[in-house]
């Protein structure tokens, strides 16, 4: 089958959209981002990348420890929200309705109504071009009772999380086939 070629670009698609909350108390706000992932299992560590030039930048930098929060499907209009209006211009918490909860081993507040939240303290920062990425060890992870099945491990579907695209955000479809299926 003929393929396209083209120049470089950001393909890798799905996403996770995740709400990074930064910052403490008066000053605490919220960031949308989808570059976002694990990047190492020992330590538990995750990279968020953001532009110097955002007012969240500057938070993590200062504070050196933010949170990562996974939304739900339902919460995508916040979410969107967040991603599209400046902590310099907007109190996203209360646009939003947002609830800042106390963490459990950092000061930034985790989002409430956010199923998972996951407390990092940053560890390093590697300016990559346009973006810094801001290497997170996971410090404490929360997660809300609801999601989890009978094992104790997150059930996707109720989780509900969702994706984006490039121009969309999608939601999780099926389950294709457990880990490891292609050895049994």
């Amino acid at each position: 089958m003929p393929k396209i070629v083209r120049g470089p670009g950001t393909y890798l698609f799905p996403l996770p959209v995740v709400l990074v909350s930064c910052g403490e108390g008066e000053r605490a706000n919220l960031i949308t981002l989808s570059w976002v992932g694990t990047v190492c299992s020992s330590p538990p560590s995750i990279g968020i990348a953001i532009r110097p030039e955002r007012h969240s930048h500057a938070l993590i930098r200062e504070l050196g420890e933010f949170v990562v929060n996974l939304p739900t499907a339902e919460q995508a209009r916040q979410v969107d929200y967040c991603g599209r209006v400046s902590g310099k211009d907007a109190d996203k918490w209360a646009e939003c309705c947002f609830t800042k909860a106390p963490a459990a081993q950092v000061r930034v507040p985790l989002v409430a109504e956010c199923p998972v939240n996951i407390e990092c303290r940053v560890r390093q920062v590697v300016p990559v071009g346009s973006h810094d990425l801001f290497i997170g060890e996971v410090v404490a992870a929360h997660f809300d009772e609801a999601i989890l099945d009978e094992d104790g491990r997150v059930d996707y579907a109720r989780l509900a999380p969702f994706f984006y695209t490039g121009r969309d955000y999608w939601r999780l479809g099926e389950v294709l086939a457990p880990v490891g299926f292609s050895r049994k």
